[in-house]
């Protein structure tokens, strides 16, 4: 059925959407009443930050790895002849020198053997003698003496003075079998757990030994190095020697100073490093043989590098940027940086800043382009004098009274100094 244009439906009204915009008009006026009529002040939307300006500094550049201690020269002491051990002269763990006595092998069967040679020898000695007199009274009676009893006799004088030679060789012989029930140690190191006891039948042929010696001062660490940097460690190893620096778990505390003493002549092909030997003094005895260190490689340090913070640098899709601070508008901009290399808690700004900039350090978490800041003024620390904090200060401390006594006062204090009249009886 068609309805006349002007013709409007029973039952519907617009009461509802009228009380609506009326209740939305209450709340904006509740609202704007409560803030006083006045927009929201830019101080009171500013983010609070903590500035600095980039500093220069020399920065060292280093290269990390991971690197295994080991012992500067290890020798397990072994006997060098057969025997019972008679005594040990050396405790686990004690440091010892080179040359110091460590055991004793029983020494009579090498002693007998000694003298046995000596013996020889002498006997020898004797009959080269008696055939060089013989020779010489052959010799005197000229051709009284056959030939042949000539010739004769100087062969036996050389084949005795040869016999003596060789009891010289069985005599040096014996000496040495004889020093070797003196066990010393060949290095000056650390002795470690003790292999054998004394009493025990030892042999030459043992492979364990007595105990085994480490030399713990100076000491070596093998580190490796991607071989990418060879280039550059030839390059600095040919000017001088290298600074290598031990650190400790932490990653912070340098526990050790050394040399690079020697690069690898090949690279490792499974892994693509290349494997690097330094030497350190390790007088604290900090690093210990088996373990592992983190070692930095000191190559060449950056002459007056500009740097930044390391919070301070930002980064974005585009890269890395700072917030640069503008003091006269108070509010921060956004500046593309280069970033170099990071030191610790400061990183080197190769393009992008100059050091007359303001960078934000703090506060970075909801700044934007363009956002208003308020600068964190530093907090003033109150000097130090050694005083409890609940002292009481010099102005609150009592003052002695130096003023005359009021008439009052002395009268009060005269009528307390007279004597009570005494009762009478």
């Amino acid at each position: 059925m068609i309805q006349p244009e002007n013709y409007k439906k029973p039952g519907r009204s617009r009461w509802p959407l009228v009380v609506l915009v009326l209740v939305i008009a209450a709340g904006v006026y509740a609202m704007w009443g409560s803030s006083g009529g006045k927009s929201p002040s830019k101080k009171q939307s500013a983010t609070q930050v903590s500035v600095a300006s980039p500093t220069r500094r020399d920065i060292p550049v280093y290269l990390t790895g991971l690197g295994t201690i080991q012992a500067f020269q290890t020798v397990t002491v072994r006997p060098q002849v057969d025997g019972q051990l008679m005594s040990i002269h050396f405790r686990e763990g004690q440091e010892v020198k080179a040359g110091q006595v460590l055991a004793h092998i029983d020494p009579r069967t090498y002693q007998a053997q000694y003298d046995q040679a000596v013996a020889t020898k002498a006997k020898t000695s004797a009959q080269l003698a008696n055939a060089r007199v013989d020779l010489n009274r052959y010799v005197k009676l000229g051709n009284s003496v056959s030939r042949q009893v000539l010739d004769t006799g100087r062969a036996t004088v050389k084949q005795l003075e040869a016999t003596l030679l060789g009891d010289q060789a069985a005599i040096n012989n014996a000496q040495t079998s004889l020093s070797y029930t003196t066990i010393t140690a060949p290095i000056a190191g650390r002795t470690g757990i003790r292999q054998v006891d004394q009493g025990n039948i030892i042999r030459a042929a043992d492979a364990t030994g007595i105990v085994v010696l480490t030399q713990l001062s100076p000491i070596s660490v093998i580190f490796s190095l991607p071989q990418q940097q060879l280039e550059a460690i030839n390059t600095q190893l040919a000017k001088s020697r290298l600074t290598v620096e031990a650190m400790a778990s932490d990653n912070i505390t340098v526990i050790d100073r050394g040399k690079l003493e020697l690069v690898d002549n090949q690279i490792d092909q499974t892994t693509g490093t290349i494997r690097l030997k330094a030497t350190f003094p390790n007088r604290s005895r900090a690093l210990w043989p088996g373990a592992f260190s983190t070692v930095r490689l000191l190559l060449t340090t950056q002459k007056n590098a500009l740097t930044v913070p390391t919070p301070a640098i930002q980064h974005g899709p585009k890269g890395a940027y700072v917030f640069l601070h503008h003091e006269k508008e108070g509010n921060v901009s956004v500046q593309p940086v280069t970033v170099g290399i990071t030191l610790d808690d400061h990183s080197v700004i190769e393009q992008g800043l100059d050091e007359n900039a303001v960078i934000v350090t703090d506060g970075m978490a909801s700044l934007q382009d363009g956002s208003a800041v308020r600068v964190e003024q530093p907090k003033k620390e109150t000097p130090v004098t050694g005083e409890p904090e609940n002292a009481p200060t010099p102005a609150a401390q009592p003052k002695a009274e130096t003023t005359a006594p009021t008439k009052d006062a002395a009268k009060k204090l005269a009528q307390k100094k007279k004597p009570a009249p005494k009762r009478a009886t």
